[in-house]
């Protein structure tokens, strides 16, 4: 979040930030808040003041009439401490609700047709005949099931059968191994299950608690991505500066409503309740968040080049960057039976603003002062939209799907999927 004392010097600024992601931002009630709060906590504090004042005097003079005028007091004090508490819990609330600022470089614009292709890796491979999209492709195969799904959970899920499962699982270890082996990331595997405090310090919570799913009758939701457990794993820590950059990567299936996206990518594997993630994350210090999430786009970018999938880094603009985003880059891999781009990983930092909802700090030097890290993630990638841009751009005439040379390997010798 945004730190009150930021809010109260730069209102103009949180005002121009919120307009430009078009969220809302309750600054004049923060203020207003603000105000109220700051006023009865101080009159609480000199009524403390005047009640040590006068209680040493009693003590000197035993007058009942400062017995009365302290028992008043007394009251009187708790009176405002209680109101300036509740505003308090008020005004906390609120400035959950207020959206990061951004950095000077992000593109200012509405909708995603104003983001900003940074650089293209490859080009869209020319395959000599009509593409097939992936679940075509899937379903011809026998690897994918979209009806039994439908069955066994309803709609936005998947079977994936035989090879189609090895390939997820190819990808995974493949992707783990690059990440760990030679990017310096730390494997981890978290928890699926997080409480509310976890949400709130990755800002899925208060805002997107919509996108998510919460176990009835408990303080657990699925997680709607590794991150939250990772960029959590640290609260409420102070880290010494030696131990930054933090890096870590997990595998993790992920649960999301998709409660905004109604009759929108409603076949195949491209919008679902379930998918799975090799997740990147990263807690740094002020001084290297910048460069550091810088590479953690190349470590996402890596895996796609290694996949020789056709890919674009957009810059996301103001408009479509996200509540708690700083800085944000999507990569898009081509898709050639669906014709498009997917999004197969959004890479963004967030400067201190998850750090601050999850107190997690550090020192700049030993001995020095505790300050708010910065925090990075990205997908590394996801798996289900980069499972479609492998088949589709690897498809061959007769239906069946080339392995890439990376991945055969991870698929025990297996060259073709639909070969046996």
């Amino acid at each position: 979040m945004l730190s009150l004392a930021f809010i109260r010097k730069n209102p103009d600024v949180v005002r121009r930030a919120a307009e430009l992601k078009a969220e809302p931002a309750p600054v004049d009630e923060i203020l207003r808040l603000d105000t109220t709060w700051r006023e009865h906590l101080t009159a609480a504090e000199k009524i403390k003041e005047e009640q040590n004042k006068l209680s040493k005097e009693f003590a000197r003079t035993r007058d009942e009439v400062l017995k009365e005028r302290l028992r008043q007091m007394a009251d009187t004090g708790k009176r405002e401490l209680a109101v300036a508490e509740s505003v308090k819990r008020e005004l906390d609330d609120l400035l959950l609700r207020v959206p990061n600022i951004f950095h000077d470089s992000v593109p200012i614009g509405k909708t995603e047709a104003e983001n900003v292709v940074v650089r293209e890796w490859g080009s869209k491979p020319d395959l000599g005949f009509a593409p097939r999209t992936h679940y075509d492709l899937g379903e011809a195969l026998g690897i994918m099931d979209f009806e039994h799904a439908a069955r066994v959970a309803g709609s936005r899920f998947a079977f994936l059968l035989g090879d189609g499962a090895r390939l997820e699982r190819a990808m995974v270890q493949f992707m783990l191994d690059v990440h760990t082996r030679e990017h310096g990331y730390k494997e981890v595997w978290p928890p699926m299950l997080v409480n509310s405090a976890s949400m709130v310090g990755t800002a899925n919570l208060p805002k997107f608690a919509d996108a998510a799913f919460k176990v009835e009758g408990r303080d657990l939701w699925l997680i709607p991505t590794a991150e939250v457990p990772l960029t959590n794993f640290h609260r409420d820590e102070i880290l010494e500066p030696d131990r930054l950059p933090l890096k870590y990567v997990a595998y993790a299936p992920s649960w999301r409503t998709e409660a905004g996206a109604a009759g929108k990518d409603t076949r195949g594997l491209i919008r679902l309740h379930q998918f799975s993630k090799v997740e990147l994350v990263k807690v740094t210090s002020a001084e290297t968040s910048l460069d550091e999430f810088e590479q953690l786009t190349r470590d996402a970018e890596d895996i796609l080049q290694r996949l020789g999938l056709h890919y674009r880094v957009l810059a996301m603009c103001t408009g479509d960057m996200g509540f708690a985003q700083y800085k944000k880059y999507d990569l898009e891999a081509w898709a050639p039976g669906l014709d498009r781009h997917l999004e197969v990983s959004s890479c963004s930092t967030f400067n201190d603003f998850q750090a601050m909802r999850a107190n997690i700090r550090y020192r700049p030097e030993r001995g020095a002062p505790p300050r708010f890290a910065h925090t990075i993630n990205g997908s590394g990638l996801a798996l289900t939209r980069t499972i479609d841009a492998i088949m589709e751009t690897y498809q061959r005439t007769d239906g069946m799907i080339s392995v890439p040379e990376v991945l055969k390997p991870y698929m025990g010798g297996v060259e073709l999927i639909g070969a046996r």
